[in-house]
């Protein structure tokens, strides 16, 4: 059970991991999406949402313990943060709200496991 804890953690971050490195290699996609959404101060906000992602999403993978923990909830807040803001399904044309509304979801699922880590699931994955 240990092993397919790790692994499901490791799984999790990558998105975090991958998304970050993303907006490192790629910021102007990223900056005109906050900027579309009116997002205030886009080219600083991108800093702090890499320091999120590769951070948190690298601190969960390698399960620092007491700091995946409050990664993982800079993690939770950062992805209710960006369902809030990207993902409005109830505010969109018909057309494209049942596309927000499953990626917002999936970021809910996204979410519980997150705060699985944040709960130190692991203790229970060695019973």
């Amino acid at each position: 059970m240990t092993v397919i804890f790790f692994a499901g953690r490791g799984i999790l971050a990558s998105l975090f991991i991958l998304a970050g490195i993303d907006k490192i290699t790629d910021p102007t996609t990223t900056i005109a999406t906050m900027t579309d959404a009116g997002l205030p101060l886009p080219a600083l906000l991108i800093v702090a949402v890499i320091a999120v992602e590769l951070g948190g999403g690298l601190a969960v993978a390698v399960g620092l313990g007491r700091i995946a923990q409050v990664a993982a909830i800079a993690l939770i807040l950062h992805t209710l943060a960006v369902n809030v803001a990207l993902h409005p399904f109830w505010a969109v044309a018909p057309d494209i709200a049942r596309t927000e509304l499953s990626l917002f979801f999936k970021n809910i699922a996204v979410i519980g496991g997150l705060m699985m880590v944040a709960a130190g699931a692991h203790t229970s994955a060695k019973s």
